[in-house]
């Protein structure tokens, strides 16, 4: 009995360091590796509704309760991660991967596309608990495809050939390509300059019809649960076959603790009667008012963990932000259905207690218009939080 108990014990304790094991540590005598992360975002929201408009209504939520389990079964790399905080579980990147040296590597599976630097930067590191509205509308994020990424010297470059569909959204069907390539001179820490471009070719299937989701552009300018102040920019769910364009420029700089970030991105509609028009934009800027620097991974174009905080007490880090977005959308030959947009100013605050822990703090105004009316739509203010951690 005592050699069973012993064995299981073994078996128990090896079980554990295979998932313990941290995912540089696989080689010839570790083929297989596992590491559990996770991350949880609890977020909530408080809103000025003005008498325009759907009011907002003031609540909470589990923004994010993500698990994932990555590292390396023998010659490939995986990652498995879903978000449990809806009422369903809902799969982010399931993908399998393989480096091939300086070449680059290989990734098959759903993983987030590569558009734009506000989206390339994950959740946990952005200054701003929202991003800004055309990587919360415009980015492809996670979809069935595969992918080559490579990292020659300063540059980066990622391509990839996805479908429309996900392992939770199937009912979207066409087809699409994409890529992203970036550029940072020699970044150092507190010194960096990045310029980007994305692009992206999508096919949509009949969309609005047989079951299928509409395609539209529908920004939330005060925060993600500020539905009542959603504009719809196009609308494209007539059942007809529908190309979109899309595109991003990308630039950063980063002086010490302070940087500054801004993007134009575009896209445009065509179903073959009807044709619509998407142009975004935003300008931010950020100061860490103890003296940290945003840091940046050159190895993927984005910014990532914060490091090195000097103070017991944490990180402070004051941010502003002013996003628009425009859309406009007309039949072939005719003037505009609808012309309108929506626009936001957001100051935010973030104190890390810890690089892996921290409290933020978003006071926004959002504004929608009707261009053809000329008229304000609706105008709110909020207030937003989250309590964030991540390991």
């Amino acid at each position: 009995m005592s050699n069973h108990i012993a064995c299981w014990r073994a078996g128990a304790a090896l079980t554990l360091m295979t998932l313990a094991a941290p995912a540089f540590a696989a080689d010839e005598e570790r083929p297989v590796t596992a590491t559990i992360g996770g991350r949880l975002h609890l977020d909530f929201a408080t809103f000025d509704n003005d008498g325009r408009g759907t009011p907002n209504k003031d609540d909470t939520e589990i923004r994010r309760a993500w698990l994932d389990v990555s590292g390396r079964f023998f010659a490939v790399d995986y990652k498995l991660e879903a978000d449990f905080s809806g009422d369903r579980v809902e799969a982010k990147d399931v993908y399998v991967s393989r480096s091939f040296g300086d070449a680059g590597r290989l990734t098959v599976g759903q993983f987030k596309q590569y558009f734009s630097l506000d989206d390339r930067t994950g959740s946990n590191y952005g200054s701003f608990l929202e991003r800004a509205s055309a990587a919360t509308t415009l980015a492809p994020l996670y979809r069935l495809g595969a992918s080559w990424q490579a990292n020659p010297g300063d540059f980066t470059w990622a391509a990839s050939v996805y479908s429309l569909e996900n392992i939770d959204a199937w009912q979207v069907k066409g087809r699409a390509a994409g890529g992203r390539v970036t550029w940072a001179p020699s970044p150092s820490a507190g010194d960096v300059l990045h310029l980007g471009v994305s692009l992206a070719r999508e096919s949509y299937d009949n969309p609005g019809a047989n079951g299928v989701p509409g395609l539209r552009i529908r920004p939330r300018p005060a925060g993600h649960l500020s539905d009542g102040s959603r504009l719809t920019l196009v609308d494209f769910s007539a059942g007809r076959d529908t190309d979109v364009n899309k595109w991003s420029l990308e630039y950063a700089q980063v002086r010490g603790p302070l940087s500054w970030q801004g993007e134009f991105s575009g896209a445009t509609f065509d179903d073959g009667a009807q044709r619509g028009d998407v142009m975004a934009g935003y300008g931010m800027v950020s100061w860490f008012v103890t003296g940290e620097s945003r840091r940046y991974d050159r190895k993927t174009g984005r910014f990532a963990r914060i490091k090195d905080i000097r103070h017991k007490a944490g990180a402070f880090e004051l941010a502003l932000r002013y996003d628009q977005m425009r859309g406009a959308q007309h039949l072939d030959g005719l003037p505009d259905l609808r012309r309108a947009s929506t626009e936001s100013w957001t100051l935010a605050g973030n104190w890390y207690l810890r690089d892996n822990l921290r409290f933020m703090l978003n006071v926004i105004e959002g504004r929608n218009r009707d261009r053809l009316a000329d008229i304000t739509l609706d105008r709110t203010r909020a207030v937003t939080g989250r309590l964030q951690f991540d390991f």
